[in-house]
């Protein structure tokens, strides 16, 4: 069931959920534990292009694959991401943005509860079932493999009125 969402809605920001969105869900392990994470290839050129409308930041609750996602989410794409609970992020949100302008896009367990407090939530194809169904927009590709540029060419078109060929 997809929320409603006021017409007049015009974001301010876009937090994106790393581990199922920027990533394909998988952790691959070694003996010293985890060692990669399989990030999306067309995620970055859509994150920069965004970024010239609204505020775009990252956050894990992956304490121990950090330091993997900060390579790629902070050095590479060039945005701020921080270690945030799942079960706590609407508080996190709360405290940093006007909740009713923030645009999340998560796949996890918690993230249903995201989506009803913020202004627009998005989930990729592959998240579960009770946060697809709590999405206003649900992606047709999965995360880690272009649901972020799916999403923000979504995000242009709908509340900026933009089509990405124009930019």
């Amino acid at each position: 069931m997809f929320r409603f969402f006021h017409s007049r809605f015009i974001p301010t920001a876009l937090i994106l959920d790393v581990d199922g969105v920027l990533t394909d869900r998988r952790f691959l392990y070694g003996e010293d534990g985890k060692v990669y994470k399989m990030f999306g290839a067309d995620d970055h050129d859509a994150i920069k292009l965004i970024s010239r409308f609204l505020s775009v930041i990252a956050v894990t609750a992956d304490k121990q694959g950090f330091s993997i996602s900060k390579r790629r989410v902070s050095r590479d794409f060039g945005i701020e991401i921080s270690l945030v609970q799942s079960d706590s992020r609407i508080d996190w949100i709360e405290q940093r943005f006007d909740i009713q302008k923030v645009i999340y896009f998560g796949d996890g367990f918690y993230d249903y509860k995201v989506f009803n407090k913020v202004g627009y939530g998005i989930a990729p194809r592959n998240a579960l079932e009770h946060t697809r169904e709590a999405a206003n927009f649900v992606t047709e590709a999965a995360g880690g493999q272009g649901a972020v540029a799916e999403a923000c060419i979504h995000i242009i078109k709908r509340f900026f009125g933009r089509s990405i060929d124009k930019l």
